[in-house]
């Protein structure tokens, strides 16, 4: 019987009302001979709240512990879902990560999965059971402790699921009715899109789109996992959603698909670096080390044997990545002027697998920027990506001129 992996998230589950509307999606299923396996968050709002108790009994906390506290929100759910599906005779059973068991890393509140045995699940599918809920977000480490794998990892643990047991699709329940070319809150005329290729996806969740967590993609991509994002609010039907795909499966793709932007980024410049063999290992080694989340990097032209480094980072780990260079500074291993931090700037990236075969689509984005005045501070490019720093009062105003320049409205 062919397997389908359907997760909920925590505004899908947010109350017991919204708990029943999605097990009649499971049912749906299960009544086209599917074994389904249902992948829960915690309910809207009850992760948030865990972690303040957390902060509030213990601001050093244990980790161990953390990971205790904050992943039995997922549980309460799994429970209640399993409970709901058996009232309409479905037959279900709640899982906890470490009865599956989902065999994860010791990293304590970012755990990676290492290993998702089938065999508990498969027999009890064996044994006439038809849905197993599990609860997303966790699994245990090898020392036998409950561990989390951070912020979104629920879709992490739907997409490695579909992978394991060879499901024949993923569906991730969220409050939005798909991908669209770019968030339909600062442009009214972004566009649903039907399909849209791994690495298009991979590119948008690394660049700032919300829709889904940048390891589930990943972890797709890498064990061609066929992942459907669609809305648990909408008419359930079988082309509802995006299909996010191999890009073999998309006839014809657009130059570009679509406009992903971050808000929350910073630009640090290091002034007169030595430019030497290996001054970008003596800086970025202490970011590293730091956990500072380096993008964009670019190097000025050397003058006099001194040049100036730039890179992005997150606007929250500027005072972190301070001082990791000035202790770096202060050991020797480097030596610059000053540190410069440009706290008001948003990055903004346009994605699309079509730019493979396509020239111009750099020039006309950077036509389309200029016609409205905006000035660009930092440009990063790959095979399918261009990327900006911009001011951030001209972000809102830079993606609509994108979106229309490159007539993303247009199926």
């Amino acid at each position: 019987m062919p397997t389908l992996v359907m997760k909920f998230g925590g505004t899908s589950v947010a109350n017991p009302d919204r708990i029943k509307r999605a097990a009649k999606r499971v049912g749906v299923e299960v009544a086209k001979g599917y074994n389904v396996i249902v992948i829960v968050s915690a309910m809207s709002g009850k992760t948030n709240e865990l972690v303040g108790w957390v902060n509030e009994i213990s601001p050093l906390y244990d980790a161990r512990e953390y990971d205790a506290v904050v992943a039995s929100g997922e549980l309460v759910t799994a429970g209640l879902m399993a409970l709901t599906l058996q009232e309409m005779d479905v037959p279900a059973r709640s899982w906890q990560g470490w009865q599956v068991p989902v065999k994860t890393t010791s990293a304590h509140a970012s755990a990676r999965i290492e290993e998702i045995p089938t065999d508990n699940i498969v027999r009890t599918f064996e044994n006439g059971m038809k849905v197993a809920v599990v609860a997303g977000f966790q699994g245990i480490s090898p020392e036998g402790r409950v561990t989390t794998l951070g912020r979104g990892g629920s879709d992490t643990t739907a997409v490695a699921f579909a992978a394991a047991f060879g499901a024949e699709r993923c569906d991730i329940y969220t409050d939005v009715d798909g991908v669209y070319t770019t968030d339909p809150r600062v442009s009214d005329k972004a566009r649903k899109l039907d399909k849209i290729a791994f690495e298009e996806m991979l590119e948008l969740a690394s660049q700032g789109a919300k829709v889904l967590q940048t390891r589930s993609v990943e972890l797709a991509m890498r064990y061609k996992v066929k992942l459907r994002v669609l809305s648990s609010f909408e008419e359930q039907s079988d082309q509802a959603g995006t299909l996010v795909c191999d890009e073999e499966e998309i006839m014809e793709s657009n130059v570009v698909s679509g406009v992903a932007f971050s808000r929350d980024e910073a630009k640090m410049t290091l002034i007169s670096v030595a430019d030497r063999p290996g001054i970008a290992a003596a800086i970025f080694g202490p970011l590293a080390e730091a956990g500072i989340n380096v993008d964009m990097i670019v190097q000025n032209i050397s003058e006099e044997g001194r040049t100036d480094m730039t890179f992005s980072c997150p606007v929250d780990h500027v005072a972190r990545a301070d001082q990791a260079l000035q202790e770096a500074k202060s050991s020797g291993s480097i030596n610059y002027q000053e540190l410069i931090a440009d706290k008001d700037v948003a990055k903004l990236s346009v994605v699309g697998i079509g730019m493979r075969s396509h020239a111009g689509v750099a020039a006309k984005m950077f036509a389309a920027l200029q016609a409205e005045g905006v000035n660009i501070k930092v440009i990063t490019t790959s095979e399918i990506k261009i990327s900006v720093l911009i001011d951030r009062k001209y972000m809102e105003l830079a993606v609509q001129a994108l979106h229309d320049a490159f007539e993303l409205e247009k199926a």
